[in-house]
């Protein structure tokens, strides 16, 4: 239902009492009638009693009247309330849209009978949305309620602050003399909004677009000077004074304004203005920047603790995943152990227990190495021996290592290795570890009968080794932190549970402390993946 229908009910309300009353006051005029006709026909005693009836018959009547006369101030009362209510903003109680323009056109009206000016400044708050956004709408709501009381408080009485909707509002100055004196509202209007305002736990310091309008410079109708308003508020919006611009100076910046005199006697000097506004804004701007550091101190220290817990965890992890590992080839050597106490001294019985003690103990050698070589790594204690190596000699050395695990998979093994010497500056036995790594990681994540491949091509001063199969692959997740510690794919442990997980954070570390870098790729599970590293080739020092 819209504001007129309820304005309707009291005026309707009000018609009805009224001709009750009109109604009451004809009857009571026929009941004197009859009673001076009773009076001439009847004696006295019937005359009294008449008399009686017809004074029962003007009290009943008068309660009507009272009544309806009570009906009626309180018809009336709603009434002005529902007409004041439709004229109003719910919010902040200011004069809405449609009592601006009925103020606005008596203002026009009163200023051209005393031959003076009005003016219209059109404002819009700066930053609103934000607020909105990061602190909610009811805060919003206070800050406009709190924003319409500055500017009540910075105008006469006379003048009309409105708000249009949202964060724009519109004062109507009336009598204005000459410009100066709407140039010094809107600097009022200014230094009352940047005081700053406690909403809650919040400090809100507000600041506003304005744009101005004259009667008669800019216009001599209510909507033309509101529209002008409004398009020299965007000019100030747009070129970030935080302040106010006139209509005239926009058009002048234009070059379809007025001439320069009459821009000087439109604004007036702003020097000690200019200066306060600039410290008020570089003391806000100190402020601000203070907050962020704050804010981002908090964000750090929240990240670091975040960073500490989840660190605690993985540590929990890894170490659970170490006392498995290591625990491991415990069960074997008990159980050759146990052989070995049953005293049986047969030559068959003491290989094959001494194989399966050999086998454990390298396996337990090989974990207990990784894990020294990465905290070897984190903590810069890693050295090598450096010197001049032939690369293709440590292939053949990496691949006779691993061959028998790929011979018990039945897994097929193609190597291309260039002819010549491939010289790098390195530690051969490192070298070799990075090798039988990325071999041994080939076989135990390729089924029975696959393909695992290794090849080697130099070009200008560099050498790259890549080690390929068609296994079960990386996923693209895994991928990014396939070189991390203690990292391994759910797939991958499905398939093959054993290792830590530090075979390939290894390799980086070697080829990286050789100058040299290790790039993974595979196109997903069932795909197989490949490894690169890449080594600078050997350059002999240079003769004098």
């Amino acid at each position: 239902m819209n504001t007129a229908d309820h304005s309707d009910d009291p005026a309707r309300e009000l018609a009805t009492v009224r001709l009750a009353i009109a109604q009451a006051h004809a009857t009571l005029a026929a009941l004197r009638a009859d009673v001076v006709a009773a009076e001439r026909h009847f004696g006295s005693h019937a005359a009294a009693q008449l008399l009686e009836a017809n004074e029962q018959l003007v009290l009943s009547a008068l309660r009507v009247q009272t009544q309806a006369d009570t009906a009626a101030q309180e018809a009336a009362v709603a009434l002005r309330e529902a007409s004041r209510s439709a004229e109003l903003d719910a919010l902040t109680g200011l004069p809405n849209r449609l009592l601006l323009r009925d103020r606005l056109a008596r203002a026009i009206a009163s200023a051209k009978r005393h031959r003076c000016r009005a003016a219209v400044l059109f404002m819009d708050l700066n930053n609103f949305k934000q607020i909105n956004d990061t602190l909610g709408h009811a805060v919003g709501d206070q800050v406009l309620r709190l924003a319409a009381g500055r500017l009540a408080a910075s105008v006469r009485e006379v003048d009309t602050v409105s708000r249009l909707g949202g964060d724009e509002f519109v004062i109507l100055l009336g009598d204005v003399g000459h410009a100066g004196d709407a140039q010094g509202i809107a600097e009022k209007i200014g230094a009352a909004l940047g005081a700053p305002g406690r909403i809650g736990d919040h400090v809100i310091r507000l600041s506003a677009s304005i744009g101005i309008s004259l009667y008669p410079d800019d216009g001599d109708e209510a909507d033309t000077l509101i529209a002008r308003a409004d398009d020299a508020m965007y000019a100030a919006k747009r070129r970030g004074l935080r302040s106010f611009v006139f209509r005239h100076v926009e058009e002048a910046v234009q070059g379809t304004g007025p001439s320069p005199a009459t821009l000087r006697a439109l604004q007036r000097p702003l020097t000690a203005y200019e200066q306060a506004h600039a410290d008020h804004e570089q003391q806000r701007a100190l402020l601000q920047e203070a907050n962020e550091h704050l804010v981002m101190a908090a964000l750090t220290a929240q990240q670091l603790q975040a960073a500490a817990e989840q660190a605690q965890v993985r540590q929990t992890e890894i170490l659970a995943v170490v006392a498995h590992e290591l625990r491991s080839p415990l069960a074997p050597i008990r159980a050759a152990a146990a052989l070995l106490n049953q005293g049986r001294a047969d030559a068959p019985l003491l290989q094959y227990v001494q194989a399966v003690i050999e086998r454990q103990v390298v396996h337990m050698t090989r974990l207990v190495g990784d894990l020294l070589d990465v905290s070897r790594s984190s903590t810069g204690k890693l050295r090598l021996q450096r010197q001049p190596v032939d690369l293709s000699e440590l292939i053949d050395a990496a691949v006779q290592a691993c061959r028998p695990a790929m011979d018990a998979r039945l897994q097929h093994f193609l190597a291309f290795v260039p002819e010549g010497a491939m010289v790098v500056d390195g530690d051969p036995v490192r070298l070799t570890q990075v090798l039988c790594n990325l071999l041994d990681n080939a076989s135990k994540y390729t089924q029975v009968g696959g393909e695992i491949g290794l090849s080697a091509t130099a070009a200008d001063d560099t050498l790259a080794i890549a080690v390929s199969d068609n296994g079960i692959g990386i996923t693209a997740e895994a991928l990014q932190k396939v070189f991390e510690p203690f990292a391994q794919d759910r797939h991958a442990i499905g398939f093959n549970g054993s290792g830590l997980g530090i075979g390939l954070t290894v390799v980086r570390e070697l080829v990286e402390a050789h100058g040299g870098s290790v790039v993974a790729s595979s196109a997903g599970i069932g795909f197989g993946s490949r490894f690169v590293v890449t080594l600078p080739l050997y350059a002999p020092p240079a003769r004098p």
